[in-house]
Parts: structure tokens; C-alpha cells; sequence
């Protein structure tokens, strides 16, 4: 019987909705977990990669899939003390994703704003799967890209060991669509394309832009580790579950919790699982 601690973590770029930065090592390094996932890592075009700082850090192996090129938008010079500007604004500030065919080289942004003097740092966005456990393998499960979604999406599957044991245990990450977007249609792929693998402990976690009861229903057989609300992270009371780590039937869950921690828009959250 072995423990494992895996956890997930949207980290938004790095920055909040204004653009202001933080600290994503110190953050992970709280989170402490064996196998982390995390979502809207960044790379920029200049220097390392989130994903790579972090794994150099804290001493994980990192194993990375890019979705789309972005921008993080520079900060007005006064930011207002909340994280970002409120839902209805049409403010452009912090993260933002490239359309794939832009109108025009001043291209309007996603939220219909005019955005292409702010950028202060191009680069990629997309996901990543660290591990301080032995990595045996990896592979990406390309799930295409949906029409109104700006991105072509994937997942990242890793075989790691568990120490003295010998035996295989595969986490896969992923950063799904919105429902509006169709994300049942990935999902159905990402389901099939996980059933087609050797039948080992298996975890699987990421945003998956999903409430949990419609998710366990689309991935039968999966179980859910953690509950717990992990979205909006700035209000004193999170309304939405949109993260999740979702386990094989053979793997017990020990415990699971949503921590409060980190400058993301999202919480991360961290299960022990115990596999046999």
C-alpha cells in the first residue's frame, strides 16, 4: 500500500486580473504534492517557462503541452484593491489569448476591447504535469479544437513509479472548454482515449470548466477525490467547483481539500490517495 499526494492548480499566467504578478514557486511549494497539475501555465517567448521554474525549484519533472499564444497585459498604473476588474467590465488587463485569425493586425480582444499596445510579454499558454515521482513514459492526447473556443486543447498523461513497489500509476492533466463551448465532445474523447490504455491506477485532474455531478456522469467509473468550491479564489466565499481530481475506482481516497492559498482566480486543491 502506497501514499500518494496529487494535487491541481489553475495558475492564471502568473498574474492577476490586472496583470500584477505572483508568486507562483511559493505558491506550489505550499501546495506540496508528489504530482501536480497545473492549468494556464505560461512560457514566455524570452526566458523559462512557468512550468520549468517551478519543476527546478522544488525538484519536479516537468512535462508540458502548449494550447495557444497569449499575452500578458500590462497593469494600469493605479490598480483598485481587489483581484481584477469586475466580470461585466470590458477592462483589458492580465491574461489574454491570441484569436486564431484575427481581423486585423489591431486585432479587438476577446472581451471587444482594443488590446494590441498594452502587451508587455508574448509567449504560450497551457498545461503541464510535474512529478517528483520516477517518470516511466508520457504522452499527449490531442482532443482538437472546438469552434468557439480559441484554442485547440489537449491532455498530458505520465507513467510514474511508485517507490518500492514497482507498480504503475498514470496521471493525466487537462484544461477543458466551457459547457456553452461543447466540451462534452472532448470529453467523450479524452474518456475513450484514456479507457484505450493499460488498465493501471489512474488519476486524472485539471479545470475541467465543469460542476461535479455532470462530470462524474460523463466519465463513468471515475470517482471524485475533493469537494469543495474553488472558484471565484478572490471572494470570501467561493461559489463554483470547476477544478477536480477524479480517481479509477481501484484507488482509495485518503483525503481530499481545497487549500486558500496562492493569486490565482482559482484555488488549487490536493488529495492522498492510497493505491494497493
Amino acid at each position: 500500500m502506497t501514499r500518494v499526494v496529487v494535487a491541481s492548480y489553475n495558475v492564471h499566467g502568473g498574474v492577476d486580473g490586472w496583470g500584477r504578478p505572483f508568486d507562483v514557486v511559493a505558491a506550489c511549494r505550499q501546495v506540496d504534492a508528489d504530482v501536480l497539475m497545473l492549468q494556464e501555465t505560461w512560457s514566455p517567448d524570452d526566458g523559462v517557462s512557468m512550468a520549468q521554474s517551478v519543476a527546478r525549484r522544488l525538484g519536479y519533472d516537468a512535462v508540458e503541452l502548449f494550447f495557444a499564444r497569449g499575452r500578458i497585459v500590462a497593469p494600469p498604473d493605479v490598480a483598485p484593491d481587489r483581484w481584477g476588474p469586475r466580470l461585466w467590465a470590458r477592462n483589458v488587463h492580465g491574461m489574454r489569448l491570441d484569436r486564431p485569425h484575427p481581423e486585423s493586425a489591431r486585432h479587438r480582444d476577446r472581451d471587444g476591447a482594443r488590446s494590441d499596445h498594452k502587451a508587455v510579454q508574448r509567449g504560450a499558454w497551457g498545461i503541464a504535469v510535474l512529478s517528483r515521482l520516477p517518470v516511466q513514459g508520457s504522452q499527449t492526447i490531442d482532443l482538437g479544437k472546438l469552434p468557439t473556443d480559441p484554442c485547440r486543447r489537449g491532455a498530458i498523461v505520465v507513467d510514474v513509479e511508485l517507490p518500492g513497489t514497482g507498480i504503475p500509476f498514470r496521471v493525466a492533466g487537462t484544461h477543458l472548454a466551457h459547457l456553452s463551448q461543447g466540451s462534452p465532445l472532448h470529453i467523450t474523447a479524452l474518456r475513450g482515449a484514456l479507457h484505450d490504455l493499460a488498465p493501471v491506477p489512474a488519476v486524472l485532474a485539471g479545470d475541467m470548466n465543469l460542476w461535479g455531478p455532470p462530470l462524474t456522469m460523463l466519465f463513468p467509473g471515475w470517482v471524485r477525490a475533493v469537494r469543495g468550491r474553488t472558484w471565484p479564489a478572490w471572494w470570501w466565499r467561493p461559489f463554483a467547483q470547476s477544478d477536480h481530481i477524479l480517481v479509477r475506482r481501484s484507488v482509495k481516497v485518503e483525503s481530499g481539500e481545497v487549500l486558500r492559498i496562492g493569486g490565482s482566480d482559482h484555488l488549487p486543491l490536493r488529495a492522498t490517495l492510497v493505491i494497493q
